[in-house]
């Protein structure tokens, strides 16, 4: 079990297990999720074209600002559109 802090002061840590990760992405979706960062967008726009050179679908989301969680719809969103997901983190 993997101890996972939320940033968003939490009085406890929530035990969340790791997910399997896929074997390969081939014939997967995989999200990009900018989190509003300065740059970050750089960063996944280089990540975008690696995965596209190697023929993998992409899909691009966008937080409305880092200080705050994802809001709900958008976290359905990706977790409807995507198999994986790349979060952007960058400075």
């Amino acid at each position: 079990m993997t101890k996972v802090l939320d940033p968003t002061n939490e009085a406890t840590p929530a035990d969340i297990p790791r997910v399997t990760r896929p074997e390969s992405l081939d014939g997967l979706t995989v999200g990009l999720l900018d989190i509003s960062k300065p740059r970050g967008d750089r960063f996944l726009d280089r990540i975008e074209e690696r995965l596209v050179e190697r023929g993998l679908r992409v899909e691009r989301f966008r937080k409305p600002t880092f200080t705050k969680p994802a809001p709900v719809d958008l976290r359905h969103e990706i977790a409807t559109k995507c198999d994986v997901v790349i979060e952007a983190l960058a400075d």
